[in-house]
């Protein structure tokens, strides 16, 4: 194998990060075209309980504001695994087959589980959540006009998506770490209990503050726990 010099090393990253931005650059000019779409599927969970309800939109550059943060939000969509694979492309001649077989699952798996996260909070979560937020409000003991912001929805229902899709890494963790000899199964199985308390902390912190939405992150990362031990050696000495 050829050694590369430094120059042509930085001129290599330089193409993959000019080859990155361009990708991202088209993306986000499709995005633009799709924002519409894509708040219409972001909405569907919302009126799906609220069938007669509506969004408000309470400031001039609101349809501008969402309609640009849709479409960065797609253009990074697309372009993650892109840069991934790119990244990839340029540490994988530099590294010995143990580590480039230990490093790629990392990186087919990663984008799947934080999918799989994403698409269990849209289908699972967010029915229970914006019904009782809905009913809550609705049965307020004053009268009262239930009409949220679209911008906050938006900004509710993306960040959940994304909380989803970061809880769902769990087994990758447990699984690398367990892969480089610093968790064996046997230990985190001892430490099962107080896992099961930092993951009921980790879901009150990051969903919101009702018991429902708390129960339905905490239960599914409590499995996924128990699924990645499946897939861990004991490998304590």
């Amino acid at each position: 194998m050829t050694r590369m010099t430094l120059s042509q090393h930085f001129a290599e990253l330089r193409r993959r990060i000019l080859w990155t931005i361009g990708i991202f650059v088209i993306a986000l000019v499709f995005g633009w075209y799709l924002s519409p779409w894509m708040q219409e599927i972001l909405t569907i969970p919302l009126f799906n309980v609220w069938p007669d309800g509506e969004l408000l939109y309470s400031g001039l550059t609101d349809g501008l504001m969402i309609r640009f943060s849709l479409s960065v939000l797609f253009a990074l969509f697309i372009t993650t695994p892109f840069a991934l694979w790119q990244i990839w492309a340029f540490v994988a001649p530099g590294l010995h087959c143990s580590e480039r077989r230990a490093i790629w699952p990392i990186l087919i798996f990663s984008p799947l589980l934080f999918l799989s996260g994403a698409v269990f909070a849209f289908y699972v979560l967010f029915p229970f959540v914006f019904g009782f937020f809905i009913e809550l409000n609705q049965s307020a003991p004053v009268p009262s006009v239930v009409l949220p912001a679209a911008t906050d929805y938006l900004a509710f229902s993306i960040g959940m998506l994304k909380v989803f899709g970061i809880a769902f890494q769990l087994p990758l963790v447990l699984v690398l770490l367990n892969r480089i000899g610093i968790l064996s199964r046997a230990r985190a199985i001892k430490m099962r209990r107080y896992v099961i308390v930092m993951i009921v902390i980790i879901a009150a912190v990051l969903t919101p503050p009702d018991v429902v939405s708390q129960i339905v992150l905490a239960l599914p990362m409590w499995a996924l726990f128990e699924v990645s031990l499946l897939f861990m050696h004991d490998n304590e000495k």
